[in-house]
Protein backbone atom coordinates (compact mmCIF):
# COMPACT_ATOMS: atom_id res chain seq x y z
CA UNK A 1 0.00 0.00 0.00
CA UNK A 2 1.04 3.73 -1.07
CA UNK A 3 1.70 6.22 1.73
CA UNK A 4 -0.52 9.20 0.70
CA UNK A 5 1.81 12.53 0.06
CA UNK A 6 0.96 16.07 -1.19
CA UNK A 7 4.13 15.97 -3.20
CA UNK A 8 6.67 13.64 -4.12
CA UNK A 9 10.06 13.37 -4.67
CA UNK A 10 9.52 13.13 -8.31
CA UNK A 11 7.45 16.12 -8.01
CA UNK A 12 9.92 18.18 -6.77
CA UNK A 13 12.63 17.01 -9.24
CA UNK A 14 10.27 18.25 -11.86
CA UNK A 15 9.03 21.35 -10.29
CA UNK A 16 13.34 21.95 -9.97
CA UNK A 17 13.63 21.86 -14.02
CA UNK A 18 10.60 23.89 -14.41
CA UNK A 19 11.62 26.87 -11.79
CA UNK A 20 15.24 26.75 -13.79
CA UNK A 21 14.05 27.02 -16.92
CA UNK A 22 14.00 29.87 -19.15
CA UNK A 23 11.08 31.47 -21.36
CA UNK A 24 12.65 29.87 -24.35
CA UNK A 25 12.67 33.27 -26.54
CA UNK A 26 15.74 32.91 -28.64
CA UNK A 27 17.12 36.53 -29.23
CA UNK A 28 17.86 35.63 -33.11
CA UNK A 29 15.71 32.97 -35.55
CA UNK A 30 17.04 29.57 -35.40
CA UNK A 31 18.37 27.81 -38.06
CA UNK A 32 16.96 24.60 -36.13
CA UNK A 33 13.74 26.12 -36.83
CA UNK A 34 13.92 27.69 -40.33
CA UNK A 35 12.98 23.93 -42.11
CA UNK A 36 9.27 24.45 -40.42
CA UNK A 37 6.75 24.83 -43.39
CA UNK A 38 4.59 27.67 -41.74
CA UNK A 39 6.05 30.88 -42.11
CA UNK A 40 3.57 32.67 -39.70
CA UNK A 41 5.17 29.88 -36.89
CA UNK A 42 8.49 30.80 -37.30
CA UNK A 43 7.37 35.12 -37.18
CA UNK A 44 5.68 34.33 -34.12
CA UNK A 45 8.87 32.41 -33.04
CA UNK A 46 10.76 35.54 -33.84
CA UNK A 47 8.89 37.62 -32.13
CA UNK A 48 8.56 36.00 -29.42
CA UNK A 49 4.38 35.48 -28.90
CA UNK A 50 4.15 32.71 -27.09
CA UNK A 51 6.02 31.87 -23.48
CA UNK A 52 7.25 28.42 -23.51
CA UNK A 53 4.95 25.97 -21.34
CA UNK A 54 7.10 22.61 -20.48
CA UNK A 55 6.66 20.56 -18.04
CA UNK A 56 9.55 19.37 -15.80
CA UNK A 57 9.40 15.87 -17.29
CA UNK A 58 9.80 17.71 -21.07
CA UNK A 59 12.58 19.46 -19.84
CA UNK A 60 14.28 16.46 -18.74
CA UNK A 61 14.09 14.85 -21.90
CA UNK A 62 15.76 17.79 -23.69
CA UNK A 63 18.59 17.55 -21.20
CA UNK A 64 18.82 14.37 -21.95
CA UNK A 65 19.68 15.13 -25.47
CA UNK A 66 21.88 17.62 -24.66
CA UNK A 67 23.94 14.97 -22.35
CA UNK A 68 23.87 12.64 -25.21
CA UNK A 69 26.12 15.00 -27.30
CA UNK A 70 29.63 14.11 -25.11
CA UNK A 71 28.71 10.47 -25.56
CA UNK A 72 28.84 11.00 -29.44
CA UNK A 73 31.77 12.63 -29.48
CA UNK A 74 33.51 9.96 -27.82
CA UNK A 75 32.16 7.48 -29.95
CA UNK A 76 33.54 9.65 -33.17
CA UNK A 77 36.83 9.65 -31.95
CA UNK A 78 37.05 6.25 -31.00
CA UNK A 79 36.15 5.74 -34.27
CA UNK A 80 38.61 8.23 -35.52
CA UNK A 81 37.09 11.29 -36.34
CA UNK A 82 38.92 14.74 -34.95
CA UNK A 83 36.18 16.24 -33.75
CA UNK A 84 36.13 20.06 -32.98
CA UNK A 85 33.19 21.03 -30.37
CA UNK A 86 34.50 24.60 -30.20
CA UNK A 87 36.02 27.01 -32.23
CA UNK A 88 39.72 26.49 -31.80
CA UNK A 89 40.11 30.33 -32.46
CA UNK A 90 37.22 31.46 -30.03
CA UNK A 91 37.24 28.85 -27.62
CA UNK A 92 32.90 28.72 -28.08
CA UNK A 93 30.93 27.14 -29.70
CA UNK A 94 30.92 27.44 -33.61
CA UNK A 95 28.36 29.61 -35.08
CA UNK A 96 26.77 30.62 -38.09
CA UNK A 97 24.93 34.03 -38.73
CA UNK A 98 22.78 35.35 -41.52
CA UNK A 99 20.35 38.46 -42.04
CA UNK A 100 22.35 41.29 -39.89
CA UNK A 101 22.57 39.31 -37.00
CA UNK A 102 19.07 37.82 -36.69
CA UNK A 103 19.28 34.44 -37.67
CA UNK A 104 21.32 31.72 -36.97
CA UNK A 105 22.72 28.65 -34.56
CA UNK A 106 25.01 26.77 -32.94
CA UNK A 107 26.38 23.74 -34.10
CA UNK A 108 27.33 20.93 -32.85
CA UNK A 109 30.67 20.13 -33.56
CA UNK A 110 32.92 19.77 -37.16
CA UNK A 111 35.18 16.77 -37.51
CA UNK A 112 37.59 15.15 -40.09
CA UNK A 113 38.68 11.81 -40.79
CA UNK A 114 34.71 9.91 -41.26
CA UNK A 115 35.66 7.02 -43.19
CA UNK A 116 33.00 7.64 -45.51
CA UNK A 117 35.41 10.61 -46.39
CA UNK A 118 38.23 10.84 -44.56
CA UNK A 119 40.01 14.06 -45.94
CA UNK A 120 36.70 16.06 -46.04
CA UNK A 121 35.17 18.33 -43.46
CA UNK A 122 32.06 17.90 -41.77
CA UNK A 123 29.68 19.77 -40.04
CA UNK A 124 28.34 16.96 -37.47
CA UNK A 125 24.83 17.51 -36.34
CA UNK A 126 23.51 14.69 -32.87
CA UNK A 127 19.89 13.52 -32.38
CA UNK A 128 18.24 11.37 -29.82
CA UNK A 129 15.04 9.46 -31.10
CA UNK A 130 12.21 7.60 -30.06
CA UNK A 131 12.14 4.28 -31.07
CA UNK A 132 9.36 5.41 -33.87
CA UNK A 133 11.18 8.23 -35.09
CA UNK A 134 14.41 6.51 -35.06
CA UNK A 135 12.84 3.90 -37.42
CA UNK A 136 11.18 6.33 -39.80
CA UNK A 137 15.01 8.02 -40.22
CA UNK A 138 16.49 4.76 -40.81
CA UNK A 139 13.57 3.87 -43.72
CA UNK A 140 13.63 7.51 -45.24
CA UNK A 141 16.77 9.58 -44.83
CA UNK A 142 17.01 12.61 -43.28
CA UNK A 143 15.82 14.51 -45.87
CA UNK A 144 12.59 13.06 -45.95
CA UNK A 145 11.85 11.88 -42.00
CA UNK A 146 13.36 14.70 -40.92
CA UNK A 147 13.20 17.91 -43.02
CA UNK A 148 13.87 20.48 -40.52
CA UNK A 149 17.23 18.60 -39.21
CA UNK A 150 18.27 18.61 -42.84
CA UNK A 151 17.15 22.23 -43.16
CA UNK A 152 19.57 22.87 -40.34
CA UNK A 153 22.33 21.25 -41.59
CA UNK A 154 21.89 23.00 -44.76
CA UNK A 155 22.23 26.30 -42.98
CA UNK A 156 25.09 25.34 -41.34
CA UNK A 157 27.33 24.07 -43.78
CA UNK A 158 26.20 26.81 -46.60
CA UNK A 159 27.07 29.77 -43.64
CA UNK A 160 30.07 28.31 -41.78
CA UNK A 161 32.84 30.92 -41.47
CA UNK A 162 35.49 30.12 -44.33
CA UNK A 163 33.01 29.55 -47.12
CA UNK A 164 30.69 26.58 -47.26
CA UNK A 165 31.26 22.87 -45.72
CA UNK A 166 30.71 20.62 -48.67
CA UNK A 167 29.21 17.68 -46.02
CA UNK A 168 27.64 17.08 -43.21
CA UNK A 169 27.67 13.90 -40.55
CA UNK A 170 23.97 13.03 -39.05
CA UNK A 171 24.48 11.37 -35.97
CA UNK A 172 21.31 9.35 -34.43
CA UNK A 173 20.30 7.09 -31.56
CA UNK A 174 17.59 5.02 -30.91
CA UNK A 175 16.69 5.79 -27.12
CA UNK A 176 15.17 2.69 -26.67
CA UNK A 177 17.79 0.55 -27.92
CA UNK A 178 20.77 1.91 -28.52
CA UNK A 179 20.81 1.83 -32.03
CA UNK A 180 22.81 4.43 -34.25
CA UNK A 181 22.72 5.87 -37.78
CA UNK A 182 24.72 8.08 -39.97
CA UNK A 183 24.07 9.57 -43.14
CA UNK A 184 26.41 11.99 -44.63
CA UNK A 185 24.47 15.52 -46.30
CA UNK A 186 25.66 17.04 -49.18
CA UNK A 187 25.69 20.47 -49.14
CA UNK A 188 22.58 21.52 -51.60
CA UNK A 189 23.62 25.62 -52.40
CA UNK A 190 20.14 26.32 -54.04
CA UNK A 191 18.27 24.73 -51.27
CA UNK A 192 20.31 26.76 -48.39
CA UNK A 193 20.37 29.78 -50.35
CA UNK A 194 16.55 29.60 -50.59
CA UNK A 195 16.55 29.23 -46.91
CA UNK A 196 18.30 31.93 -45.73
CA UNK A 197 16.20 34.02 -48.03
CA UNK A 198 13.22 32.80 -46.75
CA UNK A 199 14.62 33.88 -42.93
CA UNK A 200 15.26 37.44 -44.38
CA UNK A 201 11.62 37.86 -45.47
CA UNK A 202 10.27 36.60 -42.21
CA UNK A 203 12.27 39.21 -40.23
CA UNK A 204 11.78 42.33 -42.44
CA UNK A 205 8.20 41.64 -42.09
CA UNK A 206 5.85 44.11 -39.78
CA UNK A 207 3.27 41.46 -40.79
CA UNK A 208 2.48 37.91 -39.47
CA UNK A 209 2.57 35.75 -43.32
CA UNK A 210 -0.55 33.54 -44.38
CA UNK A 211 -1.71 30.54 -42.36
CA UNK A 212 -0.37 27.05 -44.01
CA UNK A 213 -3.61 26.30 -43.44
CA UNK A 214 -7.10 27.66 -42.32
CA UNK A 215 -8.42 25.13 -40.46
CA UNK A 216 -7.65 24.46 -36.85
CA UNK A 217 -6.99 21.03 -36.85
CA UNK A 218 -5.15 20.61 -39.89
CA UNK A 219 -2.22 18.29 -38.73
CA UNK A 220 0.83 20.91 -38.79
CA UNK A 221 -1.31 23.87 -37.10
CA UNK A 222 -2.71 21.31 -34.34
CA UNK A 223 0.54 20.49 -32.48
CA UNK A 224 1.66 24.60 -32.84
CA UNK A 225 2.98 26.52 -29.96
CA UNK A 226 1.18 29.47 -31.66
CA UNK A 227 -2.25 27.60 -32.41
CA UNK A 228 -4.06 29.75 -29.47
CA UNK A 229 -2.53 33.13 -30.90
CA UNK A 230 -3.40 32.13 -34.72
CA UNK A 231 -6.46 29.98 -34.84
CA UNK A 232 -8.16 31.29 -31.88
CA UNK A 233 -8.27 34.68 -29.71
CA UNK A 234 -4.94 34.05 -28.08
CA UNK A 235 -2.88 37.24 -26.71
CA UNK A 236 0.70 37.13 -27.55
CA UNK A 237 2.93 38.07 -24.68
CA UNK A 238 3.93 41.73 -24.25
CA UNK A 239 7.26 42.36 -24.70
CA UNK A 240 9.46 44.33 -27.19
CA UNK A 241 9.41 42.05 -30.14
CA UNK A 242 5.20 42.53 -30.35
CA UNK A 243 5.65 45.89 -29.91
CA UNK A 244 4.90 48.27 -33.30
CA UNK A 245 7.38 50.64 -31.73
CA UNK A 246 10.25 48.17 -32.31
CA UNK A 247 12.56 47.13 -35.47
CA UNK A 248 14.76 44.88 -36.07
CA UNK A 249 18.06 46.29 -37.03
CA UNK A 250 21.44 45.81 -38.06
CA UNK A 251 23.76 43.37 -35.73
CA UNK A 252 21.19 41.80 -34.32
CA UNK A 253 19.74 44.95 -32.59
CA UNK A 254 16.30 46.04 -31.82
CA UNK A 255 15.46 49.59 -31.57
CA UNK A 256 12.59 51.51 -29.88
CA UNK A 257 11.04 54.43 -32.37
CA UNK A 258 8.67 55.53 -29.10
CA UNK A 259 12.16 56.41 -26.87
CA UNK A 260 14.38 56.23 -29.98
CA UNK A 261 17.02 53.67 -28.26
CA UNK A 262 18.25 50.69 -28.88
CA UNK A 263 16.37 47.90 -26.43
CA UNK A 264 18.68 45.87 -24.55
CA UNK A 265 17.77 41.84 -24.27
CA UNK A 266 17.00 41.57 -20.93
CA UNK A 267 14.15 44.92 -21.57
CA UNK A 268 12.96 43.11 -25.10
CA UNK A 269 11.59 40.64 -22.38
CA UNK A 270 9.57 42.83 -20.38
CA UNK A 271 8.76 45.59 -22.79
CA UNK A 272 7.59 48.88 -21.22
CA UNK A 273 4.33 50.95 -20.18
CA UNK A 274 4.51 52.17 -23.80
CA UNK A 275 3.93 49.15 -25.45
CA UNK A 276 1.49 48.88 -28.03
CA UNK A 277 0.70 45.46 -30.08
CA UNK A 278 1.27 45.35 -33.57
CA UNK A 279 -1.99 45.23 -34.89
CA UNK A 280 -2.11 42.15 -37.21
CA UNK A 281 -1.75 40.47 -33.83
CA UNK A 282 -5.33 40.97 -32.85
CA UNK A 283 -6.43 40.53 -35.71
CA UNK A 284 -8.58 37.27 -34.61
CA UNK A 285 -11.02 39.50 -32.33
CA UNK A 286 -10.60 42.68 -33.38
CA UNK A 287 -9.32 45.24 -36.32
CA UNK A 288 -8.06 49.01 -36.07
CA UNK A 289 -10.42 51.90 -36.58
CA UNK A 290 -8.12 55.00 -36.46
CA UNK A 291 -4.67 55.67 -34.33
CA UNK A 292 -3.22 58.13 -32.88
CA UNK A 293 0.87 58.69 -32.00
CA UNK A 294 0.06 56.61 -28.58
CA UNK A 295 -2.86 55.12 -29.16
CA UNK A 296 -4.92 52.74 -31.25
CA UNK A 297 -8.82 52.01 -31.58
CA UNK A 298 -10.14 48.66 -32.45
CA UNK A 299 -13.86 47.23 -33.54
CA UNK A 300 -14.13 44.47 -31.57
CA UNK A 301 -15.70 41.91 -34.47
CA UNK A 302 -18.02 40.14 -31.84
CA UNK A 303 -20.08 43.20 -31.43
CA UNK A 304 -19.16 45.74 -33.10
CA UNK A 305 -18.33 48.10 -30.27
CA UNK A 306 -14.77 50.17 -29.38
CA UNK A 307 -12.01 49.86 -27.04
CA UNK A 308 -8.79 52.07 -27.23
CA UNK A 309 -5.01 50.72 -25.91
CA UNK A 310 -2.47 52.90 -25.46
CA UNK A 311 -0.80 54.98 -22.65
CA UNK A 312 -3.90 57.35 -20.78
CA UNK A 313 -5.39 56.03 -17.56
CA UNK A 314 -8.53 55.38 -19.27
CA UNK A 315 -6.99 53.05 -21.72
CA UNK A 316 -6.39 49.55 -21.84
CA UNK A 317 -2.37 48.52 -21.50
CA UNK A 318 -1.42 45.70 -23.48
CA UNK A 319 -1.05 43.80 -20.39
CA UNK A 320 -5.05 43.80 -19.56
CA UNK A 321 -6.12 43.18 -23.11
CA UNK A 322 -3.84 39.85 -22.65
CA UNK A 323 -5.51 39.39 -19.19
CA UNK A 324 -8.91 39.83 -20.26
CA UNK A 325 -10.33 36.27 -21.54
CA UNK A 326 -13.85 37.59 -22.73
CA UNK A 327 -12.98 40.52 -24.87
CA UNK A 328 -16.25 41.89 -25.01
CA UNK A 329 -15.46 43.33 -21.67
CA UNK A 330 -12.76 45.67 -23.31
CA UNK A 331 -16.05 47.33 -24.24
CA UNK A 332 -18.19 46.86 -21.34
CA UNK A 333 -18.87 50.31 -20.45
CA UNK A 334 -19.22 49.94 -16.69
CA UNK A 335 -15.57 48.22 -16.66
CA UNK A 336 -14.00 51.30 -18.49
CA UNK A 337 -15.86 53.46 -15.75
CA UNK A 338 -14.81 51.85 -12.95
CA UNK A 339 -11.37 51.43 -14.53
CA UNK A 340 -11.50 55.48 -14.85
CA UNK A 341 -13.44 56.30 -11.84
CA UNK A 342 -10.55 54.38 -9.61
CA UNK A 343 -7.23 54.50 -12.11
CA UNK A 344 -7.42 50.72 -11.76
CA UNK A 345 -5.72 47.80 -13.89
CA UNK A 346 -7.22 44.98 -14.92
CA UNK A 347 -4.82 41.64 -13.38
CA UNK A 348 -5.03 38.40 -14.60
CA UNK A 349 -6.78 35.54 -12.62
CA UNK A 350 -5.24 33.20 -10.77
Amino acid sequence: MKLPVAETTIDRIYRHYEQHSDDGFRPHLGASLIGDPCHRSLWYSFHWCTLASFDGRMLRLFETGQLAESRFTDNLRAAGVRVHETDPGSGQQFRVTACDGHFGGSMDGVGLGFVEAPKTWHVIEMKTHSDKSFKELVKKGVQEAKPRHFAQMQVYMHLADNGPLKRAYYLAVNKNTDELYGERIKHDKALATALVNKAAAIIASDLPPEKIHQDPSWYQCKFCDHHAICHGQQVPEANCRTCLHSSAIEDGEWHCARYDCIIPEANQRTGCQSHLYLPDMLLSFAEVLDSGEYWIKYRLKSNGQTFITGEAPEQFTSSEIRSVEDKSLLTDENLVSLKHQFNGTIKEGK
